[in-house]
């Protein structure tokens, strides 16, 4: 039963549904995309994502051949045509281990975003349409997911899942994530269960289920699907970073982080071994937030 089916007494109106924006038709996104490209940093943000994303997925496309394939001939030889991103003591193309480290950093970020997003989001849902003592119990548990810093609360995870594994420090980086996620969902819940359209559906009579998962859900994703892509950045960062100290993927795997790590020792004499990896880090976490900043500039609408 929808809340249309739901009978009033004469003379009454439903509250009237929050807008959820005009339909998005085919010529709209259009329009909307054009007008996204339009801006110079955001078109070069997506092509910048896309290049990573056919990396994690193809790596092979851009850089063919065996990326830990040694030339001592070649050791630490600073950027050129030949070697775009220089080589590191062994020989070894630092452009083909960036690119096929990729496969191992993305796939960690992925599965971090996922856990964050999917335990965060039924938190926040579940304490803020059932209030009273399961809000009380969810939000203290979020609280000390908070106080503890996400990078220590990755450490302690992670040394109990064991290193070795890229995929475990995801895991530890995706439990770390869940507080923030759980924060914003709870307060868009809030919000939307005191609209109008929610509050016909219960008084219809629908089972709390169905206003759950046709009316509250549906209207509280909007600042979740922002928050992704600053998850996504904010997973890669930590993913690099717990690699960086040791933990993840072990060497000679190529890894973002293992790369920046390896090359600190030499930072004097080859530069390129630690900053280069290190800058296509910060490049694919700022295009990650600029994409999430036209997302909920084009959610919201001019203010």
């Amino acid at each position: 039963m929808s809340v249309t089916d739901v009978a009033l007494p004469a003379g009454e109106r439903f509250p009237e549904p929050e807008p959820a924006g005009r339909p998005r038709t085919p010529a709209r996104l259009l329009r909307s995309l054009a007008g996204l490209l339009r801006d110079p940093g955001l078109a070069l943000s997506l092509l910048w994502i896309c290049l990573v994303v056919v990396a994690a997925v193809a790596p092979s496309l851009l850089a063919p051949g065996d990326p830990l394939a040694v030339d001592t001939a070649a050791h630490l030889r600073a950027p050129s045509p030949g070697h775009p991103l220089g080589t590191d003591r062994l020989g070894r193309d630092l452009f083909g281990e960036t690119v096929h480290g990729t496969g191992r950093t993305l796939p960690a970020a992925a599965l971090a975003t996922a856990i964050g997003l999917g335990a965060g989001t039924l938190l926040g849902l579940l304490a803020g349409f059932l209030r009273g003592a399961a809000d009380l119990v969810i939000m203290r548990l979020v609280d000390v997911l908070l106080a503890i810093p996400g990078l220590l609360l990755a450490l302690m995870l992670v040394s109990v899942l064991g290193k070795g594994d890229t995929l475990d420090v995801g895991v530890a980086i995706g439990v770390a994530a869940i507080a923030s996620t759980a924060r914003v969902m709870r307060a868009e819940v809030l919000r939307v269960s005191e609209s109008g359209f929610v509050e016909a559906a219960r008084t219809g009579g629908a089972r709390w289920t169905r206003v759950v998962l046709r009316h509250v859900l549906p209207n509280s994703m909007g600042p979740v699907w922002v928050l992704t892509l600053l998850l996504f950045g904010e997973a890669i960062l930590g993913v690099t970073t717990l690699s960086f100290l040791g933990f993840g993927a072990q060497p000679p795997t190529p890894e973002w982080g293992s790369l920046v790590s390896s090359g600190r020792d030499f930072l004097g004499s080859a530069w390129w071994l630690s900053l280069l990896p290190g800058a296509v880090v910060a490049l694919t976490v700022l295009a990650a937030n600029r994409v999430s900043r036209a997302f909920d500039a084009e959610r919201t609408g001019p203010r």
